[in-house]
């Protein structure tokens, strides 16, 4: 049949991580779902096992219908690794008033006992982007029996909260089992000036592992050093520093230090590691060279180690784009400046 491929409801229909990527439900797609949604039974919310003509029905109506509505009830997605297919989910029971969704996913069921923690946590990433960048809802959720504590530790792990819990909620062969419902919150992305209660965190952040490894000095930072360093930024009216926010909690340090042989800023940016990957960096950079900006005329220039693909990633997808290559302590770099968000 003649199925859609993208959304009214969304201008980018397409979100993407490395070889993992989730796009508008494929009719390609619709009999492995099936079968997957019939290995899968017991934490479903189906009665019973779909037939081919049951899931060829389901997508000629009720999900083809759902591509031109403006506010359709459910958004679904293939889970593709490259453009294979690996799992199917979206957001549904969306109530468009109150801005918030629950969270569907199932994977390939061989996933499900050695890989469930690596594609949950790529899905919710991927999710997370459509519902709240895409569709600005305030709240998604998860609605599930308490039959796979697993599923819990992976959501809790991606920041999720559980909210409440549903006592003997569902009855699953002859027992009732409760419901457990986790949640996140769409909380703002901002940025502060440095303040002098961070200094214990970005000494924490400072010493984690890939950090000191992607620095130009690798080796362990003492307190006392830190401190020290803390301090003299504190006071140094050519450092401009600000501590990256989700919500109310701090997230990231963005810094630009003055450099006279330059005459330009320097910037670097460093993450709470549990935060990694969230696509937060970007987002911290771009707000913070537009601070920068506005208190001062410099250029802003950065400079990476060659073998840190990660936090190129950040400073192009930011704005800045390479100049030359560079040995920085006899390490092989990048130098960059900054041309202006994209």
């Amino acid at each position: 049949m003649d199925f859609a491929v993208k959304y009214a409801c969304l201008s980018k229909n397409t979100f993407a991580k490395g070889e993992f990527s989730i796009v508008p439900v494929r009719y390609q797609d619709r009999f492995e779902i099936m079968k997957w949604r019939n290995e899968q039974l017991y934490h479903l919310r189906q009665v019973r096992p779909l037939s081919p003509q049951d899931q060829e029905n389901y997508f000629s109506t009720t999900v083809a219908g759902l591509f031109e509505k403006a506010r359709p009830e459910q958004v679904l997605f293939s889970y593709l690794k490259n453009e294979t297919c690996i799992g199917y989910g979206g957001l549904v029971h969306i109530n468009w008033i109150d801005r918030n969704a629950e969270i569907s996913f199932i994977m390939k069921t061989e996933f499900e006992e050695k890989e469930f923690q690596k594609h949950w946590s790529i899905y919710l990433e991927l999710i997370e982007q459509a519902a709240f960048r895409e569709l600005k809802l305030h709240k998604i959720y998860t609605y599930a029996f308490d039959l796979r504590p697993h599923l819990y530790e992976a959501l809790e792990a991606n920041f999720y909260t559980k909210e409440a819990v549903l006592k003997q909620h569902c009855c699953f062969n002859g027992l009732y089992k409760d419901v457990v419902i986790h949640a996140k919150i769409n909380d703002p992305v901002t940025i502060r000036p440095l303040r002098e209660a961070d200094k214990q965190l970005t000494f924490e952040w400072a010493n984690d592992s890939l950090t000191r490894k992607n620095s130009f000095h690798t080796a362990p930072i003492l307190f006392e050093e830190h401190s020290k360093w803390f301090d003299a930024k504190m006071q140094d009216q050519k450092a401009y520093y600000f501590i990256g926010e989700v919500g109310s909690q701090p997230t990231g340090l963005i810094r630009f230090d003055f450099d006279a042989s330059e005459n330009a800023c320097i910037a670097g940016i460093t993450l709470d590691p549990r935060f990694r990957g969230r696509n937060l960096g970007v987002e911290f950079l771009k707000m913070a060279c537009a601070e920068l900006t506005k208190c001062v005329e410099t250029e802003i220039i950065a400079y990476i180690k060659k073998d840190n693909a990660a936090s190129i990633k950040i400073f192009e997808k930011a704005g800045f784009v390479f100049l030359s290559g560079i040995v920085i302590n006899h390490n092989k770099s990048l130098k960059y400046r900054y041309q202006g968000a994209k």
